[in-house]
């Protein structure tokens, strides 16, 4: 039994003195026993979401469960207790048997085109394929699917789209069919207008959004996880392949000019906008409270931005926050995170499943 005392986040405006953990579940309610509970006190928010992770991956491909732990373990000390992993080729169903381990949410491996993304990540597929690949993901993941909607073309010396609009209709219906969301990578402009029309839940990165798809986004409910402390590594990017690549190179780096006020006017816009880190890759794990700062520093109102990894990215996720009889996976602090999202890189305790732990 666990006592959570101070000020309970339980909205964005719905602030309880205190909760209870009780065999791992939240109540509200005093329970019998209570005077020999343990007790935390502070300001407590629901386990933090990271929307865009990957347990499981790094730089080179599939890492060993040593590894994953590590990289989950260390997203669970940053507060992040809830991840959506968008895509990794490894196994990691063993962590959800791990109480101390955050929740996730899978979407199966990367489904990308042939020599067009990552080496060692994904699907590497033709676009006959694109359905029964996107099905067996479906299958596989817990309510998502990972396409790969642009990468460089090396014929073209830039960033295209991956996948012709017939194919992808056919492959996101699919996956509705079988009761699964799909998000795609997108850095550029070029094929994002054939992803949303064609029904797509969500796309990451979302660095090419313009003011004529902006709107297209809107209308549609499209979210966008901007992982803008990913898109911090494109002038390195761009100046590792100026040599080979000076067309890719120029637009990676206006596209990372331009990120602020791409997500500023998707936020202004009515886009729904969450946190995501892209960590996994070549970014280590444990960067939620940075990523929220830069939302914050994009002109996203702070407490949007604490939305967008708490009340508001649980329930675009379908997961519980601090609901009575919800897992009592939260995060304490010794200040409001409402006043000033930067406490959120100095969580005070980690509640997982009932138990302070880290």
């Amino acid at each position: 039994m666990l006592r959570v005392k101070g000020r309970v986040l339980v909205g964005p405006d719905e602030v309880r003195d205190e909760l209870w953990a009780v065999d791992g579940r939240i109540t509200f309610d005093r329970p019998p026993g209570a005077d020999r509970a343990e007790t935390v006190t502070g300001w407590a928010l629901p386990g933090l979401v990271d929307a865009h992770c990957h347990v499981g991956l790094d730089r080179h491909g599939p890492v060993d469960a040593a590894t994953a732990e590590k990289q989950a373990l260390t997203d669970r000390e940053a507060g992040t207790l809830l991840i959506r992993d968008a895509g990794s080729p490894s196994d990691t169903r063993w962590i959800d048997d791990r109480e101390d381990l955050p929740k996730i949410i899978r979407a199966g491996r990367h489904i990308a085109r042939t020599r067009r993304y990552i080496r060692n990540y994904a699907h590497e597929i033709e676009p006959g394929d694109l359905v029964a690949y996107v099905a067996q993901e479906a299958r596989r993941g817990d309510g998502w699917v990972k396409l790969v909607g642009d990468w460089i073309d090396r014929d073209a010396g830039d960033l295209t789209a991956c996948w012709p609009r017939g194919e992808v209709e056919a492959a996101i219906a699919e996956a509705h069919r079988l009761g699964a969301r799909v998000t795609a990578h997108c850095f550029a402009e070029a094929a994002l207008r054939d992803l949303v029309e064609a029904g797509i839940d969500c796309i990451e990165h979302a660095t090419g959004l313009t003011e004529e798809t902006i709107p297209l986004f809107a209308e549609r409910g499209v979210a966008i996880v901007p992982t803008l402390v990913n898109i911090a590594t494109f002038p390195d990017l761009a100046a590792g392949g100026e040599a080979k690549f000076p067309r890719w190179s120029a637009h990676m780096r206006q596209l990372y000019e331009h990120r602020y006020d791409t997500v500023r006017a998707a936020y202004d816009a009515g886009i729904p906008v969450y946190v995501g880190t892209d960590a996994g890759g070549s970014l280590a794990h444990g960067l939620v409270a940075g990523e929220v700062a830069e939302l914050v520093k994009a002109g996203i109102p702070a407490l949007e931005a604490l939305s967008a990894t708490a009340w508001g990215a649980r329930r675009w996720l379908g997961r519980p926050g601090l609901d009575e009889g919800a897992p009592a996976d939260l995060v304490v602090y010794d200040e409001d995170p409402r006043a000033d999202v930067r406490v959120l890189a100095a969580p005070r305790h980690i509640v997982l499943n009932g138990r302070v732990t880290g």
